[in-house]
């Protein structure tokens, strides 16, 4: 399934709250956002799929006077996966990433319907 077709290609330029940017030509694959009442803050996250076939997580949250701006580009390849948020860079296996999700959603290992949406998401857009 190639995921790349569709909506054209754009440069796109994320700022980050680490002092980098994330640039790269790619196209919006997805997007969501929700109002945290008892924060009083919007939360909007985006997912990109580059030309390189790689995607990229964008989080934005805000309450209105202050803003938290990060993104994570995922190049998947065989089993493994590199993790980049614009100042560090990190390899490991699929599997370690899967556990890392399961762990900040706080997931049990049966409930996977999320996960697996995760997972299919990474693996299809990587194709």
């Amino acid at each position: 399934m190639d995921l790349t077709n569709g909506s054209p290609m754009e440069q796109v330029c994320l700022k980050l709250d680490n002092g980098g940017e994330m640039n790269f030509k790619g196209r919006l694959f997805s997007e969501s956002s929700w109002y945290d009442e008892d924060e009083a803050s919007l939360t909007t996250q985006k997912l990109y799929v580059t030309d390189s076939h790689e995607q990229v997580y964008s989080v934005v949250s805000g309450d209105g006077k202050t803003k938290e701006r990060r993104a994570y580009r995922i190049n998947m390849h065989g089993d493994s996966c590199t993790v980049n948020n614009g100042s560090t860079e990190m390899t490991l296996p699929f599997d370690m990433l899967m556990l890392a999700v399961r762990s900040l959603c706080r997931l049990e290992d049966d409930a996977t319907p999320s996960l697996e949406t995760v997972e299919e998401t990474l693996r299809a857009a990587n194709c």
